[in-house]
């Protein structure tokens, strides 16, 4: 049976983004920036969810006799409150999924003041895998990516304080905060020997989700539209920009969904009704019965120009729906393999201001796969040069000549990065390194001293920012422009 739309409640949630008043759930949580009302904008369903025809096992009564054992016997008095939400919040952990979790009345009335506030935090969406807290993607020109935070980092501490433990939302909740204050994360990095500590001042959040350009190269016109995340209004922008680029003669289209977390299924599909025909479906979502609902766009005929996608390991959920449907359609993805999160959440409010969010579906591709946990392989496979992956350097002593270790190493990857020469990479600080760091020094104007404290280091990763933002090697982007016409 076909059907334009899914009319389900749906939130595909690739993490909680610590970006928007501080913590919402992907960009489905909150709608745009209205307050979120625990009985309607979060699920964006009509009918609630009802447990009819659901058994009571006998075995709940063992439930009730711990509960019955704590209340007459410990050796302190304890809240009835607390002990039902915390049976709530085991049997949820019990099912071993990051994305099934539970919010109290406290933490939805703090979610929705901050929704009806402003947007402030750090910008960074994180998930939790294998019980660690990992970011799943920094937000476009947000505190975090200006931090240097990446992808598949793992948040240890926050100012000084374990999160073992700690649940998703409390971890949130740590990290979190008001503009203009700082917090300081201890962050493991995959292929890093070291923590590293990054300091982020919180501050308001971009909101726009749809950037696009127009790049000329060989004589074609190629448009580049960016898209950060899946929200209320992204279709609609993302229509405006790509309507805007087929006025200027655009020869080709690239769609840019590299760090994008994901966001609202609607969305995606609206944008991918641009692109896909109307006799396969874009998107399947599969129920634990195995049953299938297929959605279709009304899409009559394909653009008559080429067009690639960009992805990367950012890209998660809503954005995984819109590559692999490209890909499926014969259009070329390119990039590093995706995030990979194949499933859809429903978040069902419990009637007294609290909220279940629970996952209700598998999601699968339009030829029917399950990228969960594989993510998507590009077609073409391109790495971003090395120092996109340099690490931010903490100094406590000035590095100098004849110094040894990771944090020298991630400084040439800087310095060569920002055209400095740089003879090795290694770690070892030489002469040459020396001297690259003195030039660095003068063109920043710095104390030429040649030893990289404090100052010069912040100066380094400043700069290396600035220069993947400017995106004048991105080496991806590059490959996406090359092959679209072959």
């Amino acid at each position: 049976m076909k059907i334009n739309k899914i009319q389900i409640a749906v939130l595909l949630v690739a993490a909680i983004a610590l970006g928007f008043a501080g913590a919402y759930f992907g960009v489905t949580f909150a709608q745009s920036n209205q307050k979120a009302e625990p009985s309607t904008a979060l699920s964006k369903t009509e009918d609630p969810v009802t447990q009819d025809n659901v058994q009571t096992p006998e075995e709940m009564e063992k439930v009730a006799q711990a509960y019955s054992l704590i209340k007459k016997h410990y050796v302190q008095n304890v809240d009835d409150d607390k002990l039902i939400e915390g049976a709530i919040k085991g049997m949820l952990s019990s099912l071993d999924d990051p994305y099934s979790t539970y919010m109290d009345k406290k933490t939805m009335s703090q979610f929705n003041e901050q929704i009806e506030s402003s947007f402030e935090g750090i910008g960074a969406e994180v998930s939790m895998r294998n019980g660690v807290v990992t970011i799943v993607s920094p937000i476009k020109d947000s505190p975090a990516e200006k931090a240097g935070l990446r992808p598949n980092d793992q948040v240890l501490r926050v100012n000084g304080k374990s999160l073992d433990g700690l649940n998703l939302d409390q971890a949130v909740a740590k990290i979190r905060g008001k503009k203009g204050t700082m917090v300081k994360l201890d962050i493991k990095r995959p292929g890093a020997s070291d923590i590293l500590k990054v300091n982020v001042k919180r501050d308001t959040i971009p909101v726009e989700t749809v950037y696009s350009e127009m790049k000329k190269k060989d004589g074609k016109k190629t448009g580049v539209i960016e898209i950060t995340s899946f929200s209320e209004h992204t279709a609609k922008e993302f229509k405006e920009q790509l309507t805007k680029l087929e006025k200027q003669g655009m020869d080709g289209l690239v769609i840019d969904v590299r760090g994008n977390p994901g966001g609202l299924l609607d969305s995606v599909g609206d944008i991918l009704g641009n692109f896909i025909p109307s006799d396969v479906p874009y998107v399947q979502v599969e129920n634990r019965a195995g049953e299938k609902q297929k959605s279709y766009t009304d899409l009559d005929k394909k653009k008559p120009y080429p067009i690639d996608v960009l992805m990367d390991e950012g890209s998660a959920s809503a954005s995984e729906i819109l590559a692999v449907a490209m890909k499926e359609n014969g259009y070329q993805t390119i990039g590093t393999k995706s995030f990979g999160k194949g499933t859809v959440q429903q978040a069902v409010p419990m009637g007294d201001g609290s909220t279940v969010k629970l996952t209700f579906y598998k999601w699968l591709s339009p030829k029917g796969n399950w990228i969960h946990k594989k993510g998507i392989q590009p077609d073409v496979k391109v790495k971003q040069p090395a120092y996109y992956f340099a690490n931010p350097i903490e100094i406590k002593k000035p590095l100098a000549f004849d110094h040894t270790g990771e944090k020298i190493k991630n400084a040439q990857e800087m310095l060569a990065g920002l055209g400095y020469p740089i003879d090795r990479k290694d770690g070892y600080f030489d002469k040459q390194t020396e001297t690259a760091v003195k030039a660095f020094q003068k063109d920043n104007k710095l104390t030429q001293s040649g030893k990289i404290d404090d100052k010069t280091a912040a100066a380094l990763q400043a700069k290396i920012v600035d220069k993947i933002r400017s995106k004048k090697d991105d080496k991806q982007l590059q490959k996406a422009l090359q092959v679209l016409y072959r």
